[in-house]
């Protein structure tokens, strides 16, 4: 089975390499150097030009958005290259209806598609350790199910329409963001108090007021490390996605649209390459705070 990950970011290449340690045939397509050099250094077959890729039984997409999957997928050779019975497995967070829409026009071209969002973050993601928000028809689960197994931990299965991933996937996306610019406010008010945040994050963790992304970003602010494993910009993006579907609902979001603004404002003043947790410096300068590795 011949595999190709397009989008060699941190959960692309974390999953590009989980199909390498499971004996899966794998070639990786980015545009970007450096990440065709991550994998190829991790013994991966690296490529910048579609044209040149051998057949593929898979698909797995790990781009930024749904504009640039169906560029990928519809405005390039890709297809061009798909076995029959090939699989698309589209990893990227999108609006439901863009997922649908996707998927019609890969099955109408005789192929399969999963509505495949993940989860779980870089480090989940080299250690083959992701979950997936699925939904698709069984039979196309089961073609691809080795490939699922190398790169997740969990697969939920949510049902046969294309769009079902995607609906959990915002609920997540709901979650993560607000936990995360709720873990920016209370560090802030933690360094404003003058507190030491690293025990403030030992002694929350065991508390009741933690949170996965508690856990996992607080640490980036308490070492004042920005190094981006999630920018500050997919926040923007994927709550906008939360708002936008929440109010063709007529579901209210207050938490959300406070937390997109924060992000908003973060990006605005060029913090949005940086890792999300970022934002916190947006809270500091409002609140003239000192945050470790920030100006006395």
């Amino acid at each position: 089975m011949h595999t190709l990950i397009v989008g060699l970011g941190s959960m692309g290449l974390g999953a590009a390499v989980s199909c390498l340690k499971a004996g899966i045939s794998t070639t990786g397509f980015d545009v970007n150097s450096d990440a065709l050099r991550a994998f190829s250094d991790q013994g991966g077959h690296s490529t910048a030009d579609l044209e040149s890729i051998e057949p593929v039984d898979a698909v797995l997409l790990f781009v930024v958005n749904a504009d640039q999957a169906d560029t990928v997928l519809f405005d390039s050779p890709l297809m061009s290259k798909f076995k029959p019975n090939a699989v698309v497995i589209n990893c990227v967070t999108v609006a439901p209806y863009r997922a649908s829409d996707i998927s019609s026009r890969i099955v109408k071209a005789g192929f399969g598609y999963l509505d495949a969002p993940v989860s779980g973050g870089a480090v989940k993601a080299k250690n083959g350790q992701i979950s997936i928000m699925g939904s698709g028809e069984p039979e196309t689960f089961n073609r691809v199910q080795p490939i699922l197994d190398a790169i997740s931990e969990r697969i939920f299965r949510l049902g046969n329409e294309p769009g079902a991933g995607s609906q959990m996937k915002l609920i997540n996306q709901l979650l993560a963001g607000v936990h995360i610019a709720a873990t920016a406010e209370a560090l802030n008010l933690a360094a404003s108090l003058n507190m030491d945040l690293h025990e403030v994050i030992d002694v929350i963790q065991s508390c009741a007021g933690t949170s996965w992304m508690f856990e996992n970003r607080g640490p980036h602010i308490a070492n004042g490390d920005y190094t981006p494993l999630s920018t500050v910009n997919i926040f923007v993006k994927d709550l906008s996605i939360v708002i936008d579907e929440a109010q063709l609902q007529g579901a209210v979001t207050p938490l959300s649209q406070t937390a997109l603004s924060l992000y908003q404002n973060a990006s605005d003043n060029g913090l949005g390459l940086e890792d999300d947790s970022a934002i916190v410096k947006i809270l500091a300068a409002q609140s003239g705070s000192v945050l470790p590795g920030g100006k006395q």
